[in-house]
Parts: C-alpha cells; structure tokens; sequence
C-alpha cells in the first residue's frame, strides 16, 4: 500500500489526468504546493512501485494499478466531503478536516462511513431529523 503521502500524489495525478489529459511535474508541483524537485523524486519512487511511468522530459502516465488507486483514492475524497456535509461541518471547513482525517481512516471505516450517507440519502426525512437534532443540542 502506499504511504499516506504516494496517495496524495496518487490522487493528484489522478485527477490532472481526468481533467487535463495529461499531468507535468510543474502541474502537481502547484497544485500540492510543492518543489517541483520533491515531485520529480516521488514521481520516480512511485515509478519504482508500478504505480506510474515516467520518462524524464516526456511526462508520465499511470499504471493500471496507479489508476485504479487512483479512483479509490478520489471517490475517497469525494465521500468523506459528503459525509461532513451530510452531518452539517460547515462549507468552509469541509475540505481542510478531509484532507485531515482521509489517510487516518481504514478502508473499513470509509466503507462504513459510505453505508451511512446511503443511509442518509436514501430518506431526506432522515437528514432533516439529523438538524433538528442539531438544532436542539445548538440551543442548549
């Protein structure tokens, strides 16, 4: 498996190629605020690992297994920002506490986590008697 930092570089590359077409070492450099030196050594540690290959000068390209990690990692992402909007975090902090809690959690507990927004999706009437909930303990 990789480490919670190959997945973030995973997903990044992952998503420049759904968007893009294509992801430069300058591209993820920016969008993970880093140097564009720190992604040329991770790009080729997961070069190493088969999760991608890179051609110095050329660009990259992920694997079958960069790819599939690469969804898994997104949809991830995707759910957990569900998930605390389902339960009222606010907007603004949606994004900031996923990027805090996505690598600490098993693929058990997302699985879990993605049983309970179907749960919550399934009938509206129980999201609003989550808020009423909410509201209550707010006034107290």
């Amino acid at each position: 498996m990789p480490t919670p930092s190959m997945e973030d570089y995973i997903e990044q590359i992952y998503m420049l190629i759904e968007d893009k077409g294509y992801a430069r070492v300058s591209d993820i450099a920016e969008a993970l605020a880093v140097h564009p030196s720190s992604v040329t050594k991770m790009v080729q540690k997961l070069d190493k690992d088969d999760y991608l290959v890179y051609e110095k000068y050329r660009g990259l390209i992920l694997t079958n297994k960069g790819k599939k990690i690469g969804k898994r990692l997104v949809d991830r992402h995707e759910l957990l920002e569900q998930f605390l909007s389902i339960i009222g975090v606010d907007d603004d902090k949606i994004y900031n506490d996923v990027e805090g809690i996505e690598h600490h959690l098993s693929w058990n507990a997302i699985d879990r986590i993605g049983d309970l927004v179907q749960y919550f999706e399934e009938d509206e009437t129980r999201i609003k008697q989550l808020k009423a909930i909410q509201k209550l303990n707010n006034d107290k």
